[in-house]
């Protein structure tokens, strides 16, 4: 058994041999040498797993040692091992990307510890984690079962999308145990929507923070206390999304982290535009038709986004001085920041960043992309690095230092789609795989949320028997016409506009900078 090979660097090596002794019986192969030239030409011919470098040496010292290796290979652990403790040598050490310091005399088990600490970390955190897992999959199970409000329900849902980021940084096979976990979760999800989704458009005033409700309960009311307020929307944003991205930002900002519910559909044009108008779609297409585009028209669905923002402010008799900024690129993002002095003198500023549902989109339209997000980890992974390589960032810094308020938050999530369901339609029906609206639609009741009169779900319909039918859990509508083409370009694309964990429970996150703390 090789549990790994060590290089040990000593000039004082024989005083070292009970070490060696130890850790050849604990299944390490352990070559040594004596100087730092040997150890050198060591590494340029053959591999090591991780390197003990003593620091004070005769000839090369550890630190010119250290640096001639990493030039060989740049990725090798080295854990330097010296009786200094001066600050220098230790700057310059760490400077240098060593993996790890121990200060002499040590003892075995610091060594161990230390081997196993870089050698065999992942192994030991997927050991760990899949058995955590595995306690708690019970009473998740339970949870999901006993869910009754929609609190229980979010509560269900951070701690599924807690497993998934913790098992995706493993080598676990405990993924497809949390799939099956998570499918049935968002089955009964899907119930609860169902059984209360009416009740909460109908009852405003007793129904839990919906998209139409965003300005009023949670912005205006920090406009009240004379705070500055950046509203930032970013579109087709998932709650696992924004765990990833608030890494990115947990050193500069302190976070009211929270979930609310989309409306349906879930998609831009009725959940985004509810949030900017404070109103329900039919509202919006009453008492704005010039601001409010139906599913059949050519014109962007979200064009108006300013001017119903300005509606709301003005419903509600306010005077706050508001901009409004959509950013597709790289530009327009280095454009906002070159204004952000200006943006500070407006009471409200409200931000739409378009990379995520553009990635989206891309993912489904471009192989290359659909290799490169593969999967949800994948997916997380892309939006983290393209996050943290924007100049979205910059502008992020910049608040972290003032005294604004930061609300993220998005109209809607995605899910990754895999089930097929058959739906007939005529040619006025819109695109959408997710939701359907149409007066002659054909499709399984059983796995659709319908909607036959959209009136009481505050929704619009073009002719007086339109029906909206929502698809749950992971299901893609598909028309019967070449069907298998269809479905295979469309299977494992993230879609939104229905019912599921992903696309209706999404973040609404108030931030501050520690700055003014």
């Amino acid at each position: 058994m090789n549990n790994g090979t060590l290089l040990w660097v000593d000039d004082e090596i024989e005083l070292l041999k009970a070490y060696i002794i130890f850790l050849e019986k604990k299944g390490y192969e352990v070559v040594t040498a004596t100087n730092g030239r040997d150890a050198v030409d060591m590494c340029s011919d053959r591999t090591f797993d991780l390197i003990f470098l003593d620091e004070n040496m005769p000839g090369l010292s550890g630190l010119e040692t250290l640096t001639l290796i990493k030039e060989i290979n740049s990725t090798i652990p080295i854990v330097m091992v010296t009786k200094s403790e001066e600050e220098n040598i230790m700057n310059q050490a760490i400077g240098s990307k060593i993996a790890d310091y121990l200060i002499k005399p040590v003892n075995p088990n610091q060594i161990y510890l230390t081997i196993k600490k870089h050698l065999h970390k992942r192994d030991l955190e997927t050991e760990v984690t899949d058995t955590s897992y595995r306690q708690n999959f019970g009473k998740i199970g339970m949870q999901i079962n006993d869910s009754y409000s929609l609190e229980e329900w979010k509560d269900v849902y951070r701690k599924l999308v807690y497993w998934e980021l913790e098992l995706s940084t493993t080598n676990s096979d405990m993924t497809e145990m949390l799939k099956m976990q998570k499918a049935e979760a968002n089955q009964g999800f899907a119930k609860f929507i169902k059984q209360h989704y009416l009740d909460w458009i109908t009852n405003p005033e007793k129904r839990p923070l919906m998209s139409p409700d965003i300005f009023k309960r949670k912005v205006f009311p920090l406009l009240n206390n004379k705070e500055k307020v950046f509203l930032i929307v970013f579109d087709n944003f998932r709650y696992d999304q924004w765990r990833v991205l608030s890494q990115e930002l947990a050193n500069e900002f302190t976070f009211d982290d929270d979930l609310y519910i989309s409306i349906l559909p879930t998609a831009t044009q009725y959940a985004r535009n509810a949030i900017f108008a404070g109103l329900m779609p039919i509202q919006i297409a009453d008492m704005f038709p010039d601001l409010w585009v139906d599913e059949d028209e050519e014109e962007g669905k979200n064009l108006n986004e300013a001017p119903l923002i300005e509606t709301q402010i003005q419903r509600y008799r306010r005077h706050d001085t508001f901009s409004y900024t959509k950013i597709n690129n790289s530009a327009e993002s280095e454009r906002l920041v070159q204004q952000f002095r200006t943006l500070q003198t407006n009471d409200l500023n409200v931000i739409v960043v378009n990379f995520i549902d553009m990635l989206s989109h891309a993912r489904t339209e471009s192989k290359m992309v659909r290799e490169l997000a593969s999967d949800e980890t994948a997916y997380r992974s892309i939006t983290a690095s393209w996050f943290r390589h924007s100049p979205l960032r910059e502008l992020f810094s910049l608040l972290s230092q003032t005294d604004a308020k930061v609300i993220i938050t998005t109209d809607h999530g995605a899910i990754k789609v895999s089930n097929p369901s058959k739906v007939i339609g005529d040619k006025n029906t819109n695109t959408n795989l997710r939701y359907k609206l149409g007066k002659n639609l054909n499709y399984n009741k059983k796995e659709v949320y319908e909607l036959k009169d959209p009136e009481k779900a505050m929704l619009p319909s073009p002719n007086l028997s339109t029906t909206y039918i929502f698809a749950t859990n992971d299901d893609f509508f598909a028309y019967p016409n070449n069907y298998n083409y269809y479905v295979n370009y469309y299977r494992n694309t993230f879609q939104h506009g229905g019912i599921s964990m992903e696309e209706m429970l999404i973040p609404l996150i108030t931030m501050e900078g520690k700055k003014r703390r």
